[in-house]
């Protein structure tokens, strides 16, 4: 039976609507929310003259049709208990939904958004293949939580270029599915769990906790980005560690700086006069500042 009903597309994903089947008994007990039967020859599409179908549709405790239950045979099986047998099991249905509380759907699990030194995400400890630009999109969203207006992240995204609205609306399409819907639709913002080490080290920051900033500033933001907005808080990060080691009277910070930072004179010359003289690090800060003075 099933493959005979899959041969007039009565199959999973098949269109059942009047307008792309005519009339039959699913598209009728969903248009009117009763029960309906059609015979034979009462289906507009002579391809479905040897089926009857039973139907009824299926209402949640709020009323509202919820889909619809079928039963469908060849017309040479038809049974007059098959209406009753239909309403039945509806009105079973309808009562379990009643009884019962509906099932919450299971929130999907954070994602993480690594964008310093590098760009990946994960949900869940796998990873979330995402292409650079919707990876752009989504540091973006998670360095500004209150978001953007279409324009202002589409100027972000590609500043002067000319992109078309088709191109830009379609990453933001992809990058939606890949967080199960977590963007915002009218602003542009996430709905979602995401986690983001740029994000925490600005955090970090804001409470003067540097060591811990200083851990998860493994590099500039996404390094390989030519998109204008990213550019912009790739230099906002690298000068607010920059100066909150250079205020800082800690020879580690320095230090820990410098290797990240090996042209950079000035953090090299703090880490020297922060070090005690007979600190034996002294050569290694001294060997940076002659390298990054050479260039």
């Amino acid at each position: 039976m099933r493959r005979r009903a899959e041969r007039v597309n009565f199959a999973p994903g098949g269109r059942w609507d009047e307008g792309a089947m005519g009339t039959n008994a699913l598209s009728l007990a969903l248009r009117t929310g009763r029960p309906s039967s059609v015979f034979s020859a009462e289906h507009l599409v002579t391809a479905l003259h040897g089926w009857v179908c039973y139907c009824a549709p299926v209402h949640g405790p709020d009323g509202r049709v919820l889909g619809v239950l079928d039963m469908s045979t060849t017309w040479d099986r038809s049974n007059p208990l098959a209406m009753a047998t239909v309403r039945s099991l509806v009105a079973t249905i309808e009562s379990r939904l009643r009884t019962e509380p509906p099932p919450a759907d299971p929130a999907p699990a954070p994602v993480r958004l690594t964008c310093l030194g590098t760009g990946d995400a994960a949900r869940d400890g796998a990873p979330l293949p995402l292409p650079p630009r919707q990876l752009e999109i989504l540091t973006l969203l998670a360095l500004e939580p209150d978001g953007f207006t279409p324009a202002r992240l589409r100027t972000a995204l590609y500043g002067d270029r000319t992109v078309t609205a088709s191109t830009f609306k379609a990453e933001i399409s992809h990058l939606r599915r890949a967080l199960h819907g977590g963007i915002a639709t009218r602003r542009y913002a996430l709905t979602a769990p995401v986690s983001c080490d740029a994000r925490e080290v600005l955090h970090a920051l804001e409470h003067g906790d540097v060591d811990t900033a200083l851990r998860l500033y493994r590099g500039p933001l996404l390094p390989r980005s030519e998109a204008p907005g990213i550019e912009e808080w790739r230099t906002h990060l690298e000068v607010a560690v920059r100066e909150a080691v250079l205020a800082g009277s800690s020879p580690e910070h320095a230090l820990s700086y410098g290797e990240r930072a090996p042209y950079d004179a000035e953090v090299h010359q703090h880490a020297l006069r922060l070090l005690d003289p007979h600190d034996t690090r002294r050569a290694l800060a001294a060997g940076r500042l002659a390298t990054a003075l050479r260039y």
